[in-house]
């Protein structure tokens, strides 16, 4: 359950994700995954995933969601929610998308399935460590 989104944010979210995945380019990996991000103000973004035949060009569908809102101005998040086609088990995003993330703060993230049951962390809990500008500072991660 959401601490910050109401029920009605919640399924505006993950529907968002589930219909994002639905645009993803994956020819190579055949792995869709569509991401739906919630600004603070309330107005969600959406990326899909955009695969390359030279894999490290792929862009990852979170990554998509966030680049879409902050070129657009928005650069305070309350959630990401993320869908893939993997029925039997949770899929939460990859650690490069987990630390591009946490450039911009602790947030709430969804991993739900098409019919919308959904497991939900704080970015924290999926990324305990992540590197920082404190880390850099000091010449170490946090």
């Amino acid at each position: 359950m959401s601490t910050l989104l109401t029920e009605e944010e919640v399924l505006s979210l993950l529907e968002s994700s589930i219909k994002a995945k639905k645009c993803s380019y994956s020819p190579y990996s055949k792995f869709r995954v569509g991401a739906a991000l919630f600004t603070s103000c309330g107005k969600i973004y959406t990326g899909c995933n955009v695969e390359n035949v030279s894999y490290g060009l792929t862009i990852c569908a979170e990554v998509t969601a966030y680049v879409k809102a902050v070129s657009e101005g928005y650069t305070s998040f309350k959630a990401c929610a993320v869908s893939t086609d993997v029925k039997d088990s949770v899929h939460w995003p990859c650690g490069a998308c987990r630390q591009f993330m946490a450039e911009f703060g602790d947030i709430e993230v969804f991993s739900t399935f098409d019919d919308k049951t959904h497991t939900v962390r704080t970015l924290k809990t999926i990324l305990p460590s992540h590197f920082s500008v404190e880390g850099l500072r000091n010449g170490q991660s946090i």
